[in-house]
């Protein structure tokens, strides 16, 4: 009998202390989570910079009448004026290398990098790549704190990731959210998009600041927002890391890059419309248009063929065939697998390079 009333007072006692046991774990995983952002931001901070630059923006004429022109034309012109852009950036380099976006020091004529000391430095222009939309500014300061760099290509939807930039001016600013995407492409935003998207709060002036894990270590660029008002929706796009650092290895060596490409706008076929086609693959491109006299259509690849395969390497969406040619030796030649109608062929087409008038969204 007094076996069993033991019992029963522990049971009691179990179920008394259960809930305290529960809350104290759950307050210890909350602290752990916050120490973990806390460690993270004091990781990435350091390495954040602000960056201002001006351009000058040439006066205009109205549009009017020749004859008007020709008269009035130089009366009414608008005088040239100074534009100022604001971003942020990551020192990369203890002796003064930072990367940013492209579209912040586009066109500067001034640049002047801030770092989180308040200490100014004049910015010089090393490279930019507008393909990617990244850029590399050299200032004259050594031993300086940086962030490493880490594997954007293991990032799971759902993970946690701090942005750290100057949004609206506000330097050293760090935000929290998950990663909502990865591989994230037809945006319409870059030429070459292969974007981490995430729900961290990017505003204008996030613009080439850090995206980190938890670990602090750079996974991303931080390049644009979807937004209907112009602030932050929660719809946040960086650029990954594994693109990045190779841009910026050669624009630190080179001051420009050399880009493959073969010539071709590609579209993503879902697969209702491979059904349609009858074709029974598991993905594919087709090809919406050609450049004249491009690697592609020398090849012998037409409009509406449809690609499916790279040197072997199965092709479904147009970022995978933006991947393979970006990582193409220029002079290569590739064994493209295509379907035209029900015949399918293989073109063997030289890899080429990427020509600074090739401006056209979506040109692979």
């Amino acid at each position: 009998m007094l076996r069993l009333v033991t019992l029963s007072i522990l049971v009691v006692l179990l179920l008394a202390v259960s809930p305290l046991l529960a809350q104290t774990k759950a307050a210890v995983t909350a602290r752990e989570l916050s120490d973990a952002f806390a460690g993270a931001a004091a990781k990435v901070r350091p390495a954040v910079v602000n960056i201002s630059s001006t351009r000058v923006e040439k006066g205009r004429r109205p549009a009017m009448p020749s004859l008007w022109q020709d008269m009035f034309g130089d009366m009414l012109m608008t005088p040239d004026r100074e534009v100022a852009s604001l971003g942020s950036g990551v020192i990369i380099r203890a002796d003064g290398y930072v990367v940013t976006n492209c579209h912040v020091v586009a066109g500067a004529e001034e640049i002047v990098v801030t770092l989180g000391d308040k200490t100014e430095y004049e910015g010089k222009l090393v490279g930019q790549d507008a393909y990617t939309d990244l850029a590399v500014v050299k200032i004259d300061a050594t031993n300086l704190p940086t962030t490493p760099f880490g594997d954007s290509e293991t990032l799971r939807v759902g993970e946690w990731v701090i942005a750290v930039g100057s949004p609206l001016g506000l330097a050293q600013t760090v935000t929290a959210g998950i990663v909502s995407a990865t591989g994230r492409s037809d945006v319409g935003i870059e030429s070459y998009e292969d974007f981490i998207q995430t729900d961290a709060a990017i505003n204008p002036g996030n613009s080439g600041g850090a995206l980190a894990d938890l670990e602090g270590k750079l996974v991303g660029i931080n390049t644009a927002i979807a937004s209907e008002g112009g602030g932050y929706d929660g719809v946040c796009f960086a650029i990954p890391a594994v693109t990045v650092w190779p841009v910026v290895e050669a624009l630190i060596k080179h001051g420009s890059i050399r880009r493959p490409w073969i010539g071709v706008i590609p579209k993503t076929l879902d697969k209702r419309a491979l059904a349609h086609l009858g074709l029974d693959v598991t993905g594919g491109v087709t090809v919406s248009a050609l450049v004249r006299g491009g690697p592609a259509q020398r090849a012998g690849i037409a409009n509406r063929d449809v690609l499916t395969a790279w040197n072997g390497t199965e092709v479904k969406t147009t970022t995978d065939l933006s991947r393979l040619i970006q990582t193409a030796a220029i002079g290569s030649v590739a064994k493209i697998t295509l379907y035209r109608g029900q015949q399918c062929y293989t073109a063997p087409v030289t890899v080429g390079e990427r020509p600074p008038t090739a401006r056209t969204m979506g040109v692979q």
